[in-house]
């Protein structure tokens, strides 16, 4: 029980220290977020840590889900491949996005990134219905940020 415990707060940690340091890496750029021009709907910039906080726990505990599942399917080990993955371009788009300001190239890794988050939810629901639907809001939320980055692309 206790391994269980261990690996769950590694799991869910993963992203979320991820997402921290890539944060703190592009603070001094996330600034400059509040003098852009933005599409209709963009949202006050504190949702956006809170927002991908939730998005990590709910990642970390969809890897674990699918980390403790008991079978060699492959869609378990290609679940977690795309989850990696995604975790990589998840972490890159900020630096694109904020430090090296490229909008139109990070639109089209959040284009990836929505892709791979897809193909790893559908790999998820063949292994886990939880784990399935623990992606569902990520989805709706990069579809939502895919529409700002572009508007920000197009604007700036």
């Amino acid at each position: 029980m206790l391994r269980k415990i261990i690996e769950l707060i590694i799991a869910i940690a993963i992203p979320l220290l991820g997402g921290f340091l890539v944060s703190n890496f592009t603070r001094s750029a996330m600034l400059q977020f509040d003098t852009m021009s933005k599409p209709p709907l963009a949202p006050p910039s504190w949702l956006f840590p809170v927002a991908w906080t939730i998005l990590y726990i709910f990642m970390g505990l969809g890897s674990f889900l699918m980390f403790r599942k008991n079978t060699k399917d492959s869609a378990r080990v290609g679940g977690l491949v795309f989850y990696i993955l995604q975790l990589i371009v998840n972490f890159s788009w900020s630096i694109v996005f904020f430090n090296m300001e490229q909008y139109l190239v990070a639109f089209l890794l959040l284009v990836l990134l929505w892709f791979l988050v897809y193909k790893m939810a559908q790999n998820y629901r063949k292994v886990s219905a939880f784990a399935f639907i623990l992606t569902i809001p990520y989805l709706i939320w990069l579809t939502f940020a895919g529409y700002l980055n572009l508007g920000i692309a197009l604007l700036n």
